[in-house]
């Protein structure tokens, strides 16, 4: 019985047919992702028979931290193994990257819900891999996990810190692995688990319209955050074919349903592509695209380099386009990425070190 990803409910749950009473599952959960203990041999809370029962019947399967790239910002880019059981047959070793961002006052965990990406954006290194596996919630929970670990071992702290934010913005799509993203969920924005707020968790994704109108029915979900890149359907489906299943139209008008929590925007991000969707038109377009929602803001994001056909946007052109919808009543921010030394940025996630091969060959 795999422990790591499991609710509390469920933990409560196995803890019965181990003959133990419900409650011995709420501590266990709690040593897991509240003090982040994974060594339940350790946890004198639990009586010793029990103890012997998990080490018998349970385990804990961590990624193993492969590697560490540390950015010269100061994000380190970890590369995570997995050793789940379907990866025992791949000629590639399985791994998955994460990104922890840390900043004065906060620090940022990016982290992936799948290894590899299934959706094809045109501009991003992730999409050659094409969808090597969905992760489980386990694999989600862990790669918040072990950068907390680290850093409260090194700053000899106890609990988070009192700004971390996590992003659902690395490998995969998170709406295409619902069930495990949003097992994942369940565990990080909960007060007796990982303790995050749903104010400072935002989960990112291409635009798969019946996963927005899914999460539109949780009752705990992170903030919802849009990859727009294009002005109108025949740019977005070049760069976004997942596009021509889920054109602008249907696209915003799940945005339009979809029930923000008082506190809330959505949040549309774009990344400037130079001589592709940087102009001033572009930039008109996508203010009527965005005119039938009412509270949005718009982060525009300067393309990361990588082995791809594109370019960087002039920073005059990005300040161009943020005046454009700014002016016009729509929020825009730029937002640069971090870690683009080490290959840790936006786009930037393609498992260089495993060594994949691309599913299409570039020009």
């Amino acid at each position: 019985m795999e422990l790591l990803g499991k609710t509390r409910e469920e933990l409560r749950a196995y803890c019965e047919t181990l003959g133990e009473p419900a409650y011995r599952g709420s501590q266990i959960y709690h040593a897991l992702y509240a003090e982040r203990n994974f060594d339940l041999a350790r946890v004198t809370s639990l009586p010793s028979a029990l103890r012997e029962k998990l080490a018998a019947a349970a385990r804990i399967t961590l990624p193993a931290v492969r590697q560490r790239y540390v950015s010269s910002d100061g994000s380190v880019r970890y590369l995570f193994g997995l050793s789940a059981p379907e990866d025992q047959a791949r000629s590639k070793p399985a791994a998955v990257e994460a990104v922890f961002m840390p900043s004065e006052g906060r620090q940022t965990i990016c982290i992936s819900t799948q290894a590899g990406c299934a959706v094809d954006c045109q501009f991003c290194l992730t999409a050659q891999l094409g969808l090597i596996r969905n992760l489980s919630a386990g694999e989600i929970v862990a790669q918040v996990l072990l950068p907390l670990v680290e850093m409260e071992k090194d700053e000899e702290k106890d609990g988070l810190a009192a700004r971390t934010n996590v992003v659902l913005m690395g490998q995969g799509e998170p709406l295409l692995n619902f069930e495990n993203t949003f097992g994942a969920l369940a565990i990080l924005l909960d007060k007796e688990g990982v303790g995050l707020s749903p104010k400072r968790v935002t989960l990112s994704t291409s635009g798969i319209v019946p996963g927005i109108e899914r999460m539109a029915k949780e009752e705990v979900r992170p903030k919802l955050a849009i990859s727009l890149n294009a002005s109108n359907d025949e740019q977005r489906n070049v760069l976004m074919p997942i596009n021509k299943k889920y054109p602008l139209a249907a696209l915003i008008d799940a945005c339009r349903r979809y029930p923000l929590r008082h506190w809330e925007h959505l949040t549309f991000e774009y990344v400037m592509l130079g001589d592709v969707n940087d102009t001033p038109e572009d930039a008109r377009r996508v203010v009527k695209v965005l005119g039938p929602l009412k509270r949005v803001k718009v982060n525009l994001i300067p393309w990361n380099p990588g082995e791809l056909p594109f370019k960087e946007s002039p920073e005059s052109n990005i300040e161009q386009f943020r005046r454009i919808l700014t002016e016009r009543g729509v929020p825009a921010f730029v937002r640069y990425s971090r870690g683009r030394d080490v290959m840790a940025a936006c786009g930037q996630l393609a498992l260089k070190e495993v060594g994949y091969t691309p599913l299409r060959v570039l020009p």
